[in-house]
């Protein structure tokens, strides 16, 4: 895969790059595994704004993805790697042996053609088999991670993210997430060999400000830019901060203010990523 760039037919043009999608089979998706998805405008469950700048965008499909990787035992050939507006990794289809198909995340180095399998038994370790972690060896990087058994991966699933798995103790492995965060996950949980592919993702360069609408995203605007009604630091005269130190519209600090809350798993987190 790689990063192509446009002749500066216009100021757009000019700093703005993309993929190429060398890596793709097919500009088609699989019509069974596409549903609706509604725009959610930024809004919750209850209509009230939870998520800023949220809006527009262009319309489309969700596929379904199978992050539980729960066909077991039944080896699967990949027929096409595919390009999912839904997410920054590519997906490939996946056909079984009884005629299933399912969308999975494509790791580094999937082709189509190549035969995959998810087992809670030992397996090879090749990009896109699935088993417990208890069977994977040490070193290996792995995505697509459960935290709960049986739950579905939850973690490690964006473009180039990988996790290594550094040791085994007790019922839990630990695991160094692309964080560098390192944390215990049970042993029972599954997980994907190989690296989220895309790796190239990282590097676009959106070029323009109408390539974010049409992602969605609407402009930012600046607390310091809007009046005392909409934002703490609105107001003043001149360029000021409303006197007091950088918080979000709700007035929490933005700088240095810890939000995490969750007691609960504290105990499976060996090293935080800011440590």
């Amino acid at each position: 895969m790689g990063i192509k760039s446009y002749r500066p037919r216009t100021a757009g043009l000019r700093h703005r790059t993309g993929l190429d999608y060398e890596e793709l089979t097919t500009a088609k998706p699989h019509k069974a595994l596409l549903v609706r998805l509604p725009k959610s405008g930024g809004r919750n469950n209850k209509g009230h704004l939870s998520i800023r700048n949220r809006g527009g965008g262009f319309r489309k499909m969700y596929r379904i993805v199978d992050f539980r990787r729960d066909k077991l035992d039944i080896p699967g050939v990949v027929e096409t790697i595919e390009y999912d507006p839904n997410r920054s990794s590519f997906i490939s289809l996946v056909k079984y042996q009884d005629g299933e198909r399912r969308y999975i995340l494509a790791p580094q180095d999937l082709r189509a053609g190549q035969t995959i399998l998810s087992s809670d038994k030992v397996v090879d370790i090749l990009p896109g088999n699935a088993t417990l972690l208890r069977h994977i060896p040490l070193g290996t990087i792995i995505h697509n991670v459960e935290i709960m058994k049986n739950k579905g991966g939850q973690i490690v699933r964006t473009a180039g993210a990988g996790a290594q798995i550094l040791a085994k103790e007790g019922d839990y492995a630990q695991l160094r997430l692309p964080s560098s965060e390192i944390r215990k996950v049970h042993l029972d949980c599954r997980a994907t060999i190989g690296q989220v592919g895309n790796l190239d993702h990282q590097n676009i360069s959106i070029g323009k400000a109408g390539r974010s609408r049409w992602m969605g995203w609407k402009p930012h605007v600046r607390g310091t830019a809007m009046n005392p009604v909409d934002h703490p630091h609105g107001g003043g005269e001149g360029r000021s901060k409303g006197g007091r130190h950088p918080v979000s519209p709700e007035g929490i600090p933005t700088k240095g203010y810890k939000t995490r809350r969750n007691k609960r798993t504290r105990v499976f987190i060996v090293r935080r990523r800011s440590k």
